[in-house]
Parts: structure tokens; C-alpha cells; sequence
């Protein structure tokens, strides 16, 4: 475990309290730790096993799957950076609140993954089809279901233009179809895990 776990009726007040604001569902506890508690592989918590960036408000949220992006530190602040192409609907989101999380559910939600990563949540509600669970941290949304969740707050967000890669290959391989990625480097406000 990372963080100690609440005991006793703290515990149960809590849970009933969450289960009361959302609902009747029963929502899963997270704690809050600090970066220096943090002991994962980015390589394989974004790359190998994905991640879900949510984002939204209370009226309307939406998610994608991603497996680009990393961690570290940018501007004397703990950072996460992720790329997202202009055609994501997500984007949309992330560029009116500002704000935005990073999801971890692990292996046994790969196919949650998938399913989130190919449809879009402009023709339909993937996250209801898909079964998604959706809470807020200081009004970001991220996804119930992970077992670590980063808050971020975004500050920058270049447009990848395909005259800036010094590598020839890469504008062929990945972008064919001339849907450029947005590089965001967003501060970690908060680190959850449960």
C-alpha cells in the first residue's frame, strides 16, 4: 500500500457520504500521496499498460485512451506531459477547463481501454456504454475504476508541426493523415491512489 487506510467509523462515514453524493453507486476511497511516494515505471504505466485522460466539468465529461506521454519535472514543478491529436474529442475539453487527469486501471481493464481508445464520445456515450465511473477531485474528473490517478493542470500546449521534427521518419510513420499532436505539460496538483 501507499498511503495507511482509514479505519473504523471515519471510514464507514466516508463511504457512506461518497455513496450518498454519487447516487447510491458505491465509489472507490483514494488518498492523497506526495511524488516522492510514487514508485512505477512510466514506461510501463503509460506505455505498456495505457492510461485514460478525462476531462470535463459536472455537466459533461469525456475520456480517451492514451499511451504517449511521460513524467517528470517541468518549470520547478512535478509534470506530467501528454500529446493529443487535433481530431480528439477530449482536446475540446482540455482546452476550455484547463484541467485535466490521468487514469491507471491496470490489466484487468484492457478491454475497457480499448473500447474507449476507438470510439468517440462525440457520436455516442462511450462512458456509460463502457461502464466508466466518473468522481472529481477539486472538480477534475478521473476515472473510479484506476487505481492511480494524477490531477493535472495544464500549462502549455504547443500544436507538433511537421516542419520541427528533426527526425525525417516521423511525419511519414505516425502521421499519414496529418492529425498532428498538442504536446501539453501540465503541473500534478494531486496524486491519488487507492
Amino acid at each position: 500500500e501507499i498511503m495507511p487506510s482509514l479505519v473504523g467509523s471515519e471510514m464507514c462515514i466516508r463511504d457512506r457520504r461518497k455513496r450518498e453524493q454519487n447516487g447510491g453507486r458505491n465509489m472507490h476511497s483514494f488518498q492523497s500521496f506526495t511524488a516522492d511516494m510514487l514508485e512505477c515505471s512510466p514506461f510501463d504505466k503509460i506505455g505498456k499498460e495505457w492510461m485514460l485522460v478525462t476531462a470535463g466539468n459536472e455537466e459533461k465529461v469525456n475520456t480517451m485512451t492514451a499511451s504517449w506521454g511521460g513524467m517528470g519535472v517541468m518549470w520547478g514543478k512535478n509534470a506530467a506531459f501528454v500529446v493529443i491529436r487535433q481530431s480528439r474529442y477530449t482536446k475540446e475539453f482540455i482546452d476550455r477547463e484547463g484541467t485535466f487527469s490521468l487514469s491507471f486501471l491496470g490489466e484487468k481493464h484492457r478491454n475497457m481501454l480499448k473500447y474507449l481508445g476507438t470510439v468517440s464520445g462525440r457520436t455516442e456515450d462511450k462512458l456509460k456504454e463502457a461502464g466508466v465511473e466518473i468522481d472529481y477531485q477539486n472538480g477534475v474528473p478521473y476515472v473510479d475504476q484506476a487505481n492511480l490517478v494524477l490531477i493535472c493542470r495544464a500549462m502549455s500546449a504547443t500544436e507538433i508541426k511537421p516542419e520541427e521534427f528533426l527526425d525525417g521518419e516521423i511525419d511519414e510513420k505516425w502521421y499519414a493523415d496529418k492529425d498532428y499532436h498538442t504536446l501539453y505539460i501540465a503541473e500534478i496538483t494531486d496524486f491519488l491512489a487507492r
